[in-house]
């Protein structure tokens, strides 16, 4: 069974960067897709982006579409969040989470309940 651990999360400026990475213990990472979901407090968890196997296609949530930049080096075991360009409103709890099933372009329309697998979260706070 693979674990998820999620790293980099923190408080930065509007306009700043952040890379969030996600570390997975166990065997078989290249068959999982990849993706990150956020949640704000009182607000549903919404998709950020998600990630093929191979890591050649990903598809990216509206709000995260030309600032983040989802990654994985398979070789790692590690998926990575890289988000630029901050505004107040990505401040959140960024989760990882992973799934051997769902197609990468099903993550952009399922619901996340049905993904197999979640990290803890990471806190990311973005200052005005």
């Amino acid at each position: 069974q693979v674990q998820l651990v999620e790293s980099g999360g923190g408080l930065v400026q509007a306009g700043g960067s952040l890379r969030l990475s996600c570390a997975a213990s166990g065997r078989s990472f290249n068959s999982y897709v990849m993706g990150w979901f956020r949640q704000a407090p009182g607000l549903a968890r919404e998709f950020v982006a998600a990630i093929n196997r191979g890591g050649a296609n990903a598809y990216y949530g509206d709000s995260a579409k030309g600032r983040f930049t989802i990654s994985r080096d398979n070789a790692k075991n590690t998926v990575y969040l890289q988000m630029n360009s901050l505004k107040p409103e990505d401040t959140a709890v960024y989760y990882c989470a992973a799934d051997p099933l769902l197609s990468v372009e099903g993550w952009l329309s399922t619901n996340y309940r049905f993904l197999q697998l979640w990290g803890q979260g990471t806190l990311v706070t973005v200052s005005s």
